[in-house]
C-alpha cells in the first residue's frame, strides 16, 4: 500500500504542476490578447479545475488545512467528497465544451454551426455559469448526506472513514440517476462532436491528397493538429471516465467509503487531470517554442 501512496502523490504532483504551468501561460495570453481564443479561455478553465481536483486528492484541502482550523471530521469529509465530486463534473462539462467549440472552430461556413464562430466568447462566459450552478447543485446531497466515522482507538483527528448516512433509497436514486443522466448527456455530446471531427477530417484529407501531387509533402494546419489533440482528450478521457464511473458507482451504491477503495478510485480518477494538460503543452506550438527557448538559453549559459 506505501508503493500506492507513493505513485500516487507523484501523479497528482505531476498534473499540478504541469496544470498550474499551462494555467498561467493562459492567464498571461488571455491578459496580452484582447480577443482571445474560445479555446485558450476554456483550456485555462479546465486547467483550474485539474488543479482544484488533484488538491482536493491529496487532502491539502480536505486534511492538512482543515486540520490546522481545527474544523470537525464531518466538515473535513463533506468538504473533500463536495469539492471531489463538483470538480469532476466540471471537468467533464469543460472537456465537453472544448470539443464543441473545436467542432464549430473547423466547420466550414456554408455548415449550420458555423454561425456559433462570432458568438462563442459570449456563449462560454454562459456556458461556465450553467456548468458551476449544475455541478454545485447535483452534488449538494453530498453535503446532506456525507458524515465521517472513526472509532475510540484513533487519534481525535484521524477519520477512519467518510461515507453517506441513512439515506432514503428513493432520494438516493433520484440524485444517482440525476449524476448519471448528466455524466452521460455531456459524454454523449463529446462523442457527437468527435464523430462529427473525425468525419470532416477524413473528408478534408481526402481533398488535400486530390489537389497535392504526391512530390508535395502538405505540411499539417494548426486548426487540424488542435482538431486532433481535442480527439485525443476526448477518447482517453472517455476511456478513464468508463473505469471511473464503475468504482465511483460501487461505492456509490454500497454507501460506503473504504479508504484502500478511495485511494485507488482517486489514482484511475486523476489520470486525466494528470495527462491531459501534458498532452495540451506538448501541442501548442507556443508553449513549446518557450521551452524550446529557455533550453537554448539555458545551454548557451552552461557553455560559458
Amino acid at each position: 500500500m506505501l508503493s500506492l501512496k507513493h505513485v500516487y502523490f507523484l501523479q497528482a504532483g505531476m498534473g499540478i504542476s504541469a496544470n498550474a504551468f499551462l494555467f498561467l501561460f493562459h492567464i498571461f495570453t488571455i491578459h496580452q490578447d484582447h480577443r482571445p481564443k474560445p479555446t485558450d479561455v476554456t483550456t485555462c478553465h479546465l486547467a483550474f479545475v485539474h488543479i482544484v481536483m488533484l488538491l482536493t486528492a491529496l487532502d491539502i484541502l480536505s486534511m492538512n488545512m482543515f486540520k490546522s482550523l481545527n474544523f470537525p471530521n464531518d466538515l473535513k469529509c463533506k468538504s473533500s467528497f463536495y469539492l471531489s465530486r463538483v470538480m469532476r463534473g466540471l471537468s467533464i462539462c469543460t472537456t465537453c465544451l472544448l470539443s464543441i467549440i473545436q467542432a464549430i472552430t473547423i466547420s466550414p461556413s456554408t455548415f449550420c454551426i458555423s454561425r456559433f464562430k462570432q458568438k462563442l466568447p459570449r456563449y462560454i462566459s454562459h456556458a461556465f455559469f450553467c456548468f458551476w450552478s449544475l455541478n454545485l447543485c447535483s452534488c449538494s446531497n453530498i453535503i446532506i448526506y456525507t458524515v465521517a466515522y472513526s472509532n475510540m482507538t484513533n487519534p481525535p483527528n484521524i477519520i477512519k472513514f467518510c461515507s453517506f448516512s441513512s439515506m432514503n433509497p428513493i432520494i438516493m436514486e433520484l440524485f444517482f440517476t440525476f449524476s448519471l443522466s448528466q455524466n452521460v448527456f455531456f459524454v454523449g455530446l463529446m462523442l457527437l462532436s468527435s464523430a462529427y471531427m473525425v468525419i470532416f477530417l477524413s473528408s478534408h484529407q481526402r481533398r488535400s491528397d486530390y489537389l497535392h501531387s504526391r512530390r508535395v509533402f502538405p505540411r499539417t494546419s494548426p486548426a487540424k493538429r488542435a482538431t486532433q489533440t481535442v480527439l485525443l482528450l476526448v477518447s482517453f478521457f472517455v476511456i478513464v471516465y468508463c473505469l471511473d464511473i464503475i468504482m465511483s458507482s460501487v461505492s456509490t451504491i454500497l454507501g460506503k467509503y473504504d479508504p484502500v477503495v478511495l485511494d485507488v478510485q482517486r489514482l484511475v480518477g486523476n489520470v486525466y487531470a494528470t495527462v491531459s494538460p501534458l498532452v495540451l503543452i506538448s501541442s501548442d506550438k507556443r508553449i513549446v517554442g518557450i521551452l524550446q527557448s529557455m533550453l537554448d538559453m539555458a545551454s548557451i549559459l552552461t557553455s560559458r
